[in-house]
């Protein structure tokens, strides 16, 4: 597994900076939206970039890339995305080797329809198998709609729910609070949530990250890996003011309720 570094970016934004003691003296930068922080970072722990890995196309994944970028940085990304700077193009279930970790290439459509995700399985009983999945599964969440459909996304969330429960979660944004509270209001009678809630607002207190989270987790609180749960569903109805006849729309139908929440 990587050892793992969360780079605070932007506003929100999360900057994963992977290494392994493979590899020492290396490491890997996942929607590196900003240079400095990145610059600043290598250059406070002697380590020099060895690879830029890139989800989807927004600037605030990519705008760092341009500033890091040189001839020996290899820039994975989407095979059809408008990021041009990208000069290892990646299609669905391709596999990649990163400082000695394979990574297995999800795309998950949705968000934008360029969208990857980068899993990492677990190499033997004592590995962590970890996900770096952009803007798509947040803890709580999931992305919005802003180019692919509410069935891309269901579909994406199917994937997700199949990685084995410890699965890491190295998602690109700390909307954590807001998601757990919207959570909440799809699911009231939900203690798991209550009790990520309390978790998650004591790390906040502290200046921490709530990233990474589980799969195993997501399972128990995030309304949109749980659209066939009979309370999700049931708010979906509520929402619409109908029967809703699959998973898709009963996704949809709480996205449109996050978007304006």
């Amino acid at each position: 597994m990587f050892q793992l570094t969360a780079i605070s970016a932007f506003q929100d934004n999360y900057i994963w900076m992977l290494q392994h003691p493979s590899h020492p003296g290396l490491a890997v930068a996942v929607d590196p939206g900003e240079s400095a922080p990145v610059i600043d970072w290598l250059t406070e722990h002697n380590v020099e970039l060895a690879a830029i890995l890139v989800t989807h196309h927004h600037p605030d994944h990519t705008g760092g890339i341009a500033e890091l970028a040189h001839a020996n940085i290899a820039i994975y990304g989407p095979a059809d995305s408008p990021f041009e700077a990208v000069t290892e193009p990646l299609k669905d279930e391709a596999l990649i080797e990163l400082l000695g970790q394979t990574l297995r290439i999800k795309t998950v459509p949705g968000h934008t329809l360029d969208h990857l995700a980068y899993f990492a399985a677990a190499g033997d009983s004592a590995d962590t198998p970890q996900l770096f999945c952009g803007d798509t599964l947040f803890i709580g969440g999931c992305g919005r709609l802003f180019e692919g459909s509410a069935e891309q996304m269901q579909q994406a969330m199917a994937f997700f729910r199949s990685l084995p429960d410890n699965t890491q979660i190295c998602a690109a944004h700390e909307y954590t609070l807001a998601n757990l509270a919207f959570a909440a209001a799809v699911e009231p009678n939900n203690s798991a949530i209550q009790a990520a809630q309390k978790r998650c607002q004591q790390l906040r207190s502290k200046g921490l990250p709530t990233l990474p989270g589980r799969i195993g987790e997501e399972m128990q609180i995030n309304p949109f890996m749980r659209y066939d749960q009979p309370e999700v569903v049931r708010t979906a109805e509520r929402l619409s003011g109908q029967p809703l006849d699959n998973d898709a729309q009963v996704l949809a139908a709480i996205r449109q309720w996050k978007d304006r929440f």
